[in-house]
C-alpha cells in the first residue's frame, strides 16, 4: 500500500513538472525554424530565405520552387506567365495517375511541374522556365514537354533568348512512352531556335537526371550548373545496382561533369542573376564596337603585307628569340585577354570527354562588341603547368576551341584566337582520342566560318598544333615569337642528326616574325620595344587594341561569303 502511495505521489509531481516545464517552453511559431537536409542542423528561416536559400552553417543549397527561382532572378514586376492552366492528360490510363496529378497540383498550386513565360533581367528581355521538383518530382510528361516547345517555339518567333532551371527525376513513368517522345519533341523545337541564331542558357540544378538530361537540359548554347548540383542520365543507385560497385565520391555531381567537359560553368546562387545578366549582354545583338579612328597607328601595304613603321630593328639571332618565345616571364593568353578585352567570361568543356586546361575561352567585349576568345595557355609555375600540361592541347582542347568558334559564328561573333604552344600533346591518350583528327576538323571548319577570325602568336607557334588555331583572315606574330614546323631541336634532330645543333637549325628555318613576314605568310609584327613581361603588357595590349580595331573595322564590312573565300584565297596563295 505504502508502495502505491509512493508512485501515485511520484506521477502526480511528474506531471505538474512537465506541465511546469511545457509552459516554460517559449511560443515558436510555424515556420520559423527549418532543418538543413543536409547538415540536418536547424536554422532561422529567415536567414535561408536572406542567404539565397542556401544554409549558413554547411553551405548546402535547398531546392527552390519556381515562383521563388523567378522572383530570386527576373527584374520586379516584369514576369509575364504563360500557359498556366493546362489541360490534365492520362494517354495510358494509368491507374490513379489523375490522383497524382490532382494531389501536386492542390499541394503546389501548379497545374504541371514546369513554369514558363517572359521576364526581364536587368533590363534585357527573355523567356525563362523554371522547373518545380514539388510536382511529382519534375518529371517530364506530355503536358510539361509540350510548356516547354510552345514557349521555345514562342520564342523563336519573337526572336528572343531562352534560359531553363533545369531540376527533375526523369521521365514520367506514367506517361510510358509518351513522355519518351518529349524529349523528341523539346530538342526539335531547340534545334528550330538555335537555327533561327537564338540563344538558349541551360542552368542544372540538383537534380537533374534520365530524359530530362538526355534531351533539353544538356543542349544549351551554354550550359550553367549550380555548385554540388547531382546531373546523369542514370541515377546513382540504378548505376550501383547494375554494374555492382560503389560510386567514387563526387560522381554526377556539377564539379565532375565540369571536369570532364560536359558544362561550361558553374555557378554560384548568388552570382547567378548577374552571369546571367552577362551572358544576355554578350549576345546582345545590337551590341556593336564604338567606332574610332587613331592616327598614331601608321601603316603601309605593300603586296597586302601590313607592316608596322616604328617596329625597332634588335639585333637578335633566331635561337635568342627562340628562347625569348619560351621565357617564363613572358605573358600567356589570359593575360592578353584580361588586357585587351572587358568582361571576359571563360566556358570549359568540349562536351564530349573532359575540359583541357591548356586551352581557354569564352566570350569578351571589345568597345562595346561581343566577341569570342580563344587562347592556347601556358603555366607560370609547375603547379599550372601540370594543369595546362605545359600548353600541350589534347584532342579535347581542340573540339573546346572548335566548338567555342562555331558557337560564335551561330551569334555573328568575331574570333580572337591567341596561339601559343611547343605542339599538340603526343601521349598515348591523345593519340586514342584521335588527335590527329582533331587538329584536322578545326582546319577544315576553319576555312569557312562566315565570321571575322584573327589569330595572334603571342610565344610559340609549334606545328600543327598551333595552326589547328592559327587559320585566320590574318594572322599576326608577336616580335619575339616564333611559328615553325616543329622545334629547332626536332629539326636538327631530324635533318642534322644532333639535336645540339638547334642554334643553326633555328636560323635555316626562317621561324621568325620578320622571316616570316618577309615570306608573306603573316599580315602584321605587334612589337615588343622590350621583350614581353608583366611590365610592358599594357603598352603592348594598347597597340593590339589600335590593330584589332582596324582588323575589324576592314572585316566586319564583309559579308559572310566575302569572309570565306577571303580566308580561302589566303591559304590557296602559300
Amino acid at each position: 500500500m505504502l508502495k502505491t502511495m509512493f508512485k501515485k505521489t511520484y506521477t502526480l509531481i511528474d506531471s505538474k513538472y512537465k506541465a511546469s516545464e511545457k509552459a516554460e517552453e517559449p511560443n515558436i511559431p510555424a515556420g520559423l525554424w527549418r532543418k538543413c537536409n543536409k547538415c540536418c542542423q536547424p536554422i532561422y528561416a529567415e536567414d535561408v530565405k536572406n542567404n539565397h536559400f542556401i544554409c549558413p552553417k554547411c553551405k548546402g543549397y535547398f531546392r527552390v520552387h519556381a515562383y521563388r527561382r523567378i522572383e530570386m532572378t527576373a527584374d520586379e514586376g516584369t514576369f509575364e506567365e504563360w500557359d498556366k492552366v493546362m489541360e490534365f492528360a492520362n494517354p495510358l490510363d494509368f491507374p490513379s495517375y489523375d490522383k497524382k496529378v490532382a494531389a501536386a497540383r492542390e499541394k503546389t498550386g501548379l497545374s504541371e511541374a514546369i513554369v514558363t513565360g517572359t521576364c526581364e533581367i536587368n533590363g534585357q528581355k527573355t523567356v525563362i522556365g523554371v522547373c518545380d521538383a514539388r510536382f511529382i518530382m519534375s518529371s517530364m510528361g506530355r503536358v510539361m514537354g509540350e510548356k516547354i516547345a510552345r514557349a521555345v517555339e514562342r520564342a523563336t518567333e519573337e526572336k528572343l533568348p531562352v534560359i531553363i532551371f533545369a531540376c527533375s527525376g526523369g521521365a514520367r513513368m506514367q506517361e510510358g512512352i509518351v513522355s519518351l517522345m518529349q524529349m523528341a519533341k523539346t530538342s526539335a523545337a531547340l534545334k528550330r531556335h538555335h537555327d533561327a541564331g537564338q540563344l538558349y542558357v541551360s542552368v542544372l540544378t540538383d537534380p537533374t537526371t534520365g530524359g530530362v538530361t538526355a534531351s533539353f537540359a544538356m543542349l544549351g548554347d551554354i550550359i550553367l550548373a549550380e555548385p554540388g548540383a547531382l546531373i546523369g542520365f542514370a541515377g546513382p543507385r540504378v548505376i550501383e545496382q547494375t554494374i555492382g560497385q560503389k560510386l567514387p565520391e563526387g560522381f554526377q555531381r556539377a564539379e565532375f561533369l565540369l571536369d570532364h567537359g560536359f558544362i561550361d560553368k558553374i555557378v554560384p546562387r548568388e552570382e547567378m542573376r548577374e552571369t546571367l545578366s552577362s551572358i544576355l549582354s554578350l549576345h546582345n545583338p545590337q551590341a556593336k564596337m564604338e567606332s574610332y579612328v587613331d592616327n598614331e597607328v601608321k601603316t603601309e601595304q605593300e603586296g597586302g603585307k601590313k607592316k608596322v613603321f616604328h617596329l625597332k630593328k634588335h639585333k637578335r639571332s633566331a635561337w635568342d628569340t627562340v628562347l625569348l618565345s619560351r621565357s617564363g616571364d613572358r605573358p600567356v593568353a589570359s593575360d592578353y585577354i584580361r588586357a585587351v578585352f572587358d568582361d571576359f567570361m571563360e566556358f570549359a568543356g568540349d562536351r564530349y570527354f573532359k575540359n583541357d586546361g591548356a586551352i581557354v575561352g569564352g566570350i569578351a567585349s571589345f568597345h562595346g562588341m561581343p566577341v569570342t576568345v580563344i587562347g592556347q595557355e601556358k603555366g607560370k609555375n609547375t603547379k599550372d603547368n601540370i594543369k595546362r600540361n605545359f600548353g600541350m592541347p589534347s584532342p579535347d582542347g581542340y573540339r573546346k576551341a572548335l566548338r567555342l568558334m562555331k558557337q560564335a559564328e551561330c551569334f555573328g561573333r568575331p574570333i580572337v584566337c591567341f596561339v601559343d604552344t611547343p605542339g599538340a600533346f603526343c601521349g598515348l591518350e591523345a593519340e586514342e582520342r584521335g588527335q590527329g583528327e582533331a587538329i584536322a576538323r578545326n582546319l577544315f571548319e576553319m576555312t569557312d566560318l562566315t565570321v571575322p577570325v584573327l589569330s595572334i602568336v603571342i610565344g610559340e607557334g609549334g606545328s600543327g598544333g598551333a595552326l589547328a588555331m592559327a587559320v585566320g583572315n590574318e594572322v599576326w606574330m608577336m616580335e619575339n615569337s616564333i611559328y615553325s614546323i616543329l622545334s629547332p631541336e626536332g629539326f636538327a634532330s631530324i635533318l642534322y642528326k644532333d639535336s645540339k645543333k638547334a642554334n643553326d637549325a633555328a636560323r635555316v628555318m626562317k621561324i621568325t616574325a620578320r622571316d616570316l613576314m618577309d615570306l608573306g605568310l603573316i599580315e602584321r609584327i605587334i612589337s615588343e620595344e622590350e621583350p614581353a613581361s608583366e611590365e610592358t603588357i599594357p603598352a603592348i595590349a594598347e597597340e593590339m587594341d589600335k590593330a584589332m580595331t582596324e582588323f575589324f573595322n576592314t572585316y566586319l564590312d564583309m559579308t559572310k561569303e566575302e569572309l570565306a573565300n577571303q580566308r580561302y584565297e589566303r591559304f590557296r596563295r602559300m
